[in-house]
């Protein structure tokens, strides 16, 4: 490959590795496990580029690669965080081989069907069949209470109104860390959704970490316009962060796999 190929190459890698990465620890249940099977996708591309031949979007082919490299390894996931991660993969066992991975590639990182066909390498309506299967199926996980952690009250309600639509129901919303954990004292969420950056400067991951000292193993998904903040590769990560500006799939999707497959290490502002 010419260098100035090879230099566009670099700069499009480097500036979707972090969406791998979400992906790949999304996929596995494991930050570690995540970030070893992005490492051997690197060090697969390196090794060689023609995996990228015949594929126009250099993303779709990144994540290509990366799905040769976790398949080849048996698509395996990585070791349980918790109990509910360990409750999660045997949940997973009986999920519709290839649904899931489907459902992350459209509804959280934004491929279309196409795309996702050409990550996968199945046909465009194959991936649409995928999306739908696994929506139907994450549907089914049990309903809980959920708590919502945003300072913008537009957003706050919208979030609010996707979640009870699913079946879950609102313990309240906060708008700063001091409310944060006030509310989660008097009602404990089953699963919190929080931006990062709240109404009087405080920090939404500081809340966060405020209420999982309170309660362990409680999901978070945090929603924000700063993934960089987050996915830095230098801290324990988020195994669920929605990028602002969202779409409502994206909302449901990672709601209904945080109820039964997350992890809550504490994160570090």
């Amino acid at each position: 490959m010419p260098s100035d190929a090879t230099r566009d190459l670099s700069t499009v890698i480097g500036a979707n590795l972090p969406y791998l990465r979400r992906y790949a620890r999304a996929l596995t249940g494991s930050q570690s496990t995540g970030d070893a099977f992005a490492a051997a996708t690197l060090e697969a591309i390196l090794e060689d580029t023609s995996i990228f031949e015949g594929i126009d979007n250099a993303k779709v082919g990144l994540f290509h690669a990366f799905h040769l490299v976790w398949a080849s390894a048996g698509a395996p996931l990585g070791d349980p965080d918790n109990r509910m991660s360990e409750k999660a993969q045997n949940y997973m066992a009986n999920l519709t081989p290839n649904t899931r991975e489907a459902l992350l590639l459209h509804a959280i990182e934004g491929f279309t069907h196409d795309e996702i066909g050409a990550i996968m390498q199945v046909e465009a309506d194959e991936a649409t069949d995928l999306v739908e299967i696994a929506q139907r199926e994450m549907s089914n996980a049990v309903a809980g209470k959920v708590m919502i952690i945003e300072d913008e009250a537009i957003i706050a309600m919208d979030i609010s109104a996707i979640v009870k639509e699913m079946g879950h129901e609102i313990t309240g919303i906060a708008r700063t860390r001091t409310e944060a954990g006030a509310l989660a004292a008097r009602e404990r969420p089953d699963l919190v959704l929080a931006d990062i950056q709240l109404a009087d400067n405080s920090s939404g991951v500081d809340a966060v970490n405020d209420i999982l000292k309170q309660f362990d193993d409680m999901p978070v998904i945090f929603i924000t316009a700063f993934p960089e903040r987050l996915l830095t590769g230098q801290m324990n990560e988020p195994a669920f962060l929605i990028t602002k500006p969202y779409h409502e799939d994206q909302v449901r999707s990672a709601v209904s796999q945080a109820m039964f497959f997350s992890s809550t290490e504490t994160l570090t502002a």
